[in-house]
């Protein structure tokens, strides 16, 4: 992957920071009331409907919506860590 054209490596605790993400963003629906995850969603459904609360809430900027996707959203460096400050 290039981002800027420089190469980007793949992080070796993604998947930690992909979890933490969606605890993180799980716990900002839940206290905001706006939604209650039940164990059956799928991380995916979760990842994408935490991005769209924060967008709706203006607390990130959103990404042009045919580039809208779980790889997208959470698959590159700054999208998780942007996420979990939120």
């Amino acid at each position: 992957m290039r981002i800027g054209g420089f190469p980007m490596k793949k992080l070796k605790n993604e998947a930690e920071l992909v979890k933490a993400a969606i605890s993180a963003g799980s716990k900002y629906v839940e206290d905001r009331g706006a939604a209650v995850f039940e164990p059956t969603d799928s991380a995916a459904d979760k990842i994408l409907y935490i991005y769209r609360l924060l967008v709706h809430d203006r607390k990130i900027q959103p990404l042009p919506e045919e580039q809208v996707s779980q790889k997208a959203i959470c698959g590159t460096h700054g999208s998780c860590l942007r996420i979990t400050r939120c």
